[in-house]
């Protein structure tokens, strides 16, 4: 064995599309390349290479495919004073383009997250479109969060004199969709919001990357309740919520639990069951002229006063379980005037003390916009703080169809605006005692705001006001003894991560390329034979540390277990002894750090130290499998060449 580098971006996405089209068709490949004619032949008759057949495509399809391809050379570093219980939590805000967030998201939480609700730019011509740079794609970011001179406006509408007003936003949300899809869990969810405006080409591209047989429903927001005086043609009043599901055959019966206004509606009656199974409401036993006529349904039920009741039509029970539900005392008599009527008892829970589900409906009809705005205006006491946010009634019932409570489930947004889902995930888990956890992500979009200059810091202030509520809400339920689910522990923080460039130090392509090309300029011959040898030598000297000037060990720790795989709820313990220090025991100052991913399992020891002597490492009987890291210059040659025989070893 020997050491490895550490990896310095983010893993190429067809690298795992390959590695899988290489387990189903081996024979497909030739030298490590696709044989295309050898996948034709595998693939037979499914193979359809006909000049004209169905497809959806656009104008910069091609380039929106690169961008998503072309690795991240960024990384996300904490921001310990605007989070909130930052060890602790498990709940995260991520600031940045989530183009790059996403891929550097890939590989810790691939096939981790349960549910992506997004509500992103509806392209109605004034909206932000995101700028992606297909050259460079974190440069434009860069220059908007002033970590690089800026020259021109960045941030841009999508006008539909524009010429591409379609195939803009397409571009824009094709790899971030894409991406989107590799996190999901096997029976996860995506649901986007969306109107009119591009519905359809949502559907197509969901189509595309989903596939059309993983599509649930399109939910319908009624969203407004009146209005309408100044439109042209008709009043609209809806939005769509588009709804698919990753692997349709692994999504399970969705039910959702019964409003209590429902309950405290129908559900009136009490008998004897009542301690168990809760209170019932009836239904009429006998049949409507709906269903097909059959003659073994046709047969007297014993009345309370010992008269017999026959059916005008038939009932809908069969004769043994009517009869057996007679004797369990499980259905209702009611005397009119026209005799007897039989009804059954439909309890609120079973036999167990298990309340009744229900079915969630395709249209939400009693949650509007304005609810929406009037939540901003409790929580800042302003609506133009941030203007048209989905309000969280719209957002618990979709949570509640794609989430379980006690699951842990992963909650994604990665147009958080505001924060709405963070705070409806928050505000659910207490409604229902869940431990559900979510992770926004949101650019740092200029508002012109000087309180919040950005939007990104009006959601992380949104999480924060919520959060300071229901605290408060705590005490008092506590204070007057309210059941406010008392012993039921909460997450109530988040960590906030920041988009950055990397800690290591990237070759300097640019400085090489800048130099005269000999077959463009012969002239410069002489130039190029004495400067490329000096470029070079220029970056392999830089390459000595290859760390960043000024890196924060911290930052340096985060972006290695990001890259290696390790989610960001990582936990770290500081080790100098055979006992282990306390958790998070940050600074990081002690020279040795084991870093762990309770969501997965695995751990690697870290050190940052200049220098390692073996012996310092004897503590820890590394073994075969277990992965070490340190910087390549802590060790020389036979200490390193040791190392590797020992465990896996890789070096910054």
């Amino acid at each position: 064995m020997s050491k490895q580098p550490v990896s310095k971006t983010t893993p190429p996405i067809s690298d795992e599309q390959l590695e899988a089209f290489r387990t189903l068709i081996p024979q497909a490949f030739t030298e490590d390349k696709i044989d295309l004619e050898k996948l034709r032949a595998a693939l037979g008759d499914l193979a359809d290479d006909r000049p004209e057949r169905y497809s959806f495509s656009w104008a910069g399809k091609r380039d929106a495919i690169r961008l998503m391809q072309a690795p991240s050379r960024a990384t996300l570093i904490p921001a310990r004073d605007e989070s909130l219980d930052f060890d602790t939590t498990q709940n995260l805000f991520i600031e940045g383009d989530n183009m790059e967030v996403l891929k550097l998201l890939y590989k810790p939480y691939f096939g981790h997250v349960k549910m992506i609700y997004i509500d992103p730019p509806y392209n109605t011509g004034n909206d932000f479109v995101y700028p992606d740079n297909f050259a460079d794609p974190l440069d434009t970011y860069l220059k908007l969060t002033g970590q690089k001179d800026s020259a021109g406006n960045l941030l841009t509408s999508n006008p539909e004199t524009g010429g591409r007003y379609h195939s803009a936003w397409l571009s824009m949300m094709y790899p971030r969709l894409f991406l989107a899809r590799q996190l999901l869990r096997e029976d996860g969810v995506i649901m986007v919001s969306i109107d009119d405006k591009e519905v359809f080409d949502l559907r197509l591209l969901l189509n595309e990357i989903l596939g059309e047989e993983n599509f649930v429903d399109t939910i319908i927001w009624k969203k407004r309740y009146g209005g309408g005086a100044k439109e042209k043609y008709l009043v609209s009043v809806h939005e769509y919520i588009v709804f698919y599901a990753k692997n349709k055959e692994a999504l399970s019966n969705i039910f959702i639990p019964l409003d209590p206004e429902s309950i405290e509606r129908y559900y009136k009656y009490k008998d004897d069951k009542y301690p168990i199974r809760g209170p019932y409401r009836t239904h009429p036993l006998e049949a409507t002229k709906s269903m097909g006529e059959r003659k073994n349904l046709v047969f007297p039920i014993p009345a309370p006063d010992g008269t017999e009741i026959s059916p005008k039509r038939q009932w809908l029970w069969s004769k043994d379980r009517a009869l057996k539900a007679r004797a369990n005392n499980e259905l209702e008599f009611i005397k009119g005037n026209e005799g007897w009527t039989v009804h059954t008892k439909q309890y609120l829970k079973d036999e167990n003390g298990v309340e009744r589900q229900s079915k969630a409906f395709s249209i939400i009809d009693d949650v509007y916009t304005q609810h929406g705005t009037n939540e901003i205006i409790d929580l800042f006491g302003d609506a133009q703080i941030f203007a048209f946010p989905k309000p969280t009634g719209l957002i618990k019932p979709i949570l509640q169809i794609a989430t379980e409570p006690d699951s842990e489930d992963i909650i994604l947004d990665f147009f958080a605006g505001s924060c709405t889902t963070a705070q409806a995930v928050l505000e659910l888990n207490r409604e229902d005692g869940g431990n559900r956890r979510f992770v926004m992500v949101q650019l740092p979009e200029p508002t012109g705001n000087k309180q919040f200059p950005t939007i990104a810091e009006i959601g992380k202030e949104r999480i924060r006001r919520v959060v300071a509520r229901m605290k408060k809400e705590r005490a008092e339920a506590e204070v007057h003894e309210l059941p406010l689910q008392p012993n039921k522990p909460e997450d109530l923080g988040f960590k906030v991560f920041k988009l950055a460039l990397s800690n290591y130090k990237q070759w300097d392509v640019a400085a090489i390329h800048e130099l005269p090309q000999h077959h463009e300029l012969p002239q410069h011959h002489e130039l190029l034979q004495h400067e490329a040898p000096a470029a070079y030598a220029r970056q392999a000297e830089m390459f000595a540390d290859p760390l960043v000037e000024g890196w924060q060990p911290e930052n340096v720790l985060y972006e290695v277990a990001l890259k290696e795989g390790y989610g960001l709820n990582i936990e770290v313990v500081s080790i100098s002894t055979p006992d282990v220090a306390a958790v998070h025991e940050l600074p990081l100052h002690r020279p040795l750090h084991r870093v762990t991913d309770p969501d997965k399992g695995q751990s690697f020891y870290l050190t940052l130290a200049a220098k390692i002597a073996l012996q310092d490492l004897r503590p820890l009987d590394l073994k075969k499998d277990d992965l070490f890291i340190c910087r390549d210059a802590a060790l020389d040659d036979e200490a390193a060449a040791n190392l590797a025989l020992q465990c896996r070893l890789k070096t910054i």
